[in-house]
């Protein structure tokens, strides 16, 4: 039987972290390559420490992406997240780029050639998830982690003088009762300041902008309230602990309360499964909780390398659902093409939509007039409804 009292934690890390700054990096590269092709093909990760960064992997592209197009782009990833200090500058930092060729073997398997559809660039399996927690039918606990975050730098690009600087984390407890959020139990908030500060003063620079996001009387008590506990956060970002890109899966989905297949997604074109396969199964689960058919939905793809279709589509609505799930599972390859290409093209992926997406979740986001966050839309309802009828 399903609990329905419970506490429920979930944590975001703001663009500053350091393993974010890579994937803003890495996105960032992969739009540069869809910009000038959007047929091109990127797997690049990026590794970022004390004034250093590190490109690294495979393309398949133009020719006049340079080494020096690559390392400009991670200048200015670095820059617009605000990074001018002593121990992580945009324009100081030493830039190396190890990028090369895509394999001839892994290129061969994900072609179109005669016959042969466009295969998945990779093996693997894909989550997606929706819930009626919140209007963006995300779980609450991740949804407001991000918001948190997002007004403090919010607050921090509005306003130099602020005493907040790129590196934060947060962390939400929520207490369920009978399935439902109703309120915070604890929050955590670690934030990078200007030196000087005491934790008093970023304590009081937090407090409006947690009681901003959250619901009204949604505050947790006053000592469960922590604001950098360690005292003092001055030295962050890479020059206080290393990044990489992916690292920050669990934060990029659903914050642990639905299933990953493992995959990260910054760095790789829509070619990559990991990537287009987990914004297809979001996009249907969505579209399933918006349409009514169910108040919670986990879905899973499968795929194998070179292979067009789907191996497995699985979906579990939770002892939720509305209509017979056997059938969700048969109406969902009809209502949208599974194939690889069929993903790209149904969501419109071959586009520069990427470096927003590396910060602050994929999903639960606002679909963009650039066709940004596209997975994010609820067009496929009636679609459904349709089939279902």
């Amino acid at each position: 039987m399903q609990r329905t009292n419970y506490v429920f934690t979930s944590e975001s890390v703001s663009e500053g972290h350091p393993d974010k700054v890579c994937d803003r990096i890495s996105d960032s590269v992969v739009d540069i390559y869809l910009a000038a092709e959007p047929e091109a093909r990127v797997a690049v990760e990026t590794l970022t420490t004390t004034n250093r960064i590190v490109l690294a992997g495979e393309v398949r592209g133009p020719d006049s992406i340079t080494p020096e197009t690559l390392e400009e782009a991670a200048r200015q990833a670095v820059k617009d997240i605000g990074y001018e200090q002593e121990g992580f500058h945009w324009q100081h930092a030493n830039v190396d780029v190890y990028v090369h060729q895509q394999s001839a073997d892994i290129a061969q398997g994900v072609d179109s050639a005669g016959n042969k559809d466009e295969g998945a660039g990779d093996q693997g399996i894909m989550f997606g998830y929706a819930c009626s927690e919140t209007d963006d039918l995300m779980p609450a606990p991740i949804y407001y982690s991000h918001r948190i975050l997002q007004a403090l730098a919010k607050a921090r690009h509005e306003n130099p003088n602020s005493g907040f600087e790129p590196d934060s984390k947060s962390q939400l407890s929520l207490h369920y009762e009978n399935g439902t959020p109703i309120g915070a139990t604890s929050v955590v908030v670690s934030t990078q300041h200007k030196e000087g500060l005491s934790q008093d003063d970023v304590r009081e620079m937090v407090r409006p902008h947690v009681m901003a996001v959250l619901p009204e009387g949604w505050m947790c008590p006053e000592d469960e309230f922590y604001v950098n506990p360690t005292g003092n956060f001055v030295i962050g970002g890479p020059d206080g602990d290393a990044g990489l890109t992916g690292r920050k899966i669990i934060v990029d989905t659903y914050g642990g309360a639905a299933p990953h297949g493992g995959g990260a997604f910054s760095g790789k074109d829509p070619t990559k499964v990991d990537r287009s396969a987990a914004y297809a199964s979001r996009y249907l689960a969505k579209n399933v909780v918006a349409g009514g058919f169910a108040s919670r939905c986990t879905i899973q793809l499968a795929y194998a390398i070179g292979v067009a279709k789907p191996l497995s589509i699985y979906v579990d609505c939770h002892g939720t659902e509305q209509v017979d799930v056997a059938r969700l599972e048969k109406a969902l390859p009809e209502v949208m093409d599974l194939s690889p290409r069929g993903i790209r093209e149904h969501l419109k992926l071959n586009r520069p939509i990427y470096a927003a997406t590396s910060a602050y979740g994929h999903f639960g986001r606002t679909p963009g007039d650039d066709g940004s966050f596209s997975w994010e839309k609820r067009d496929l309802v009636d679609a459904l409804r349709s089939y279902l009828s």
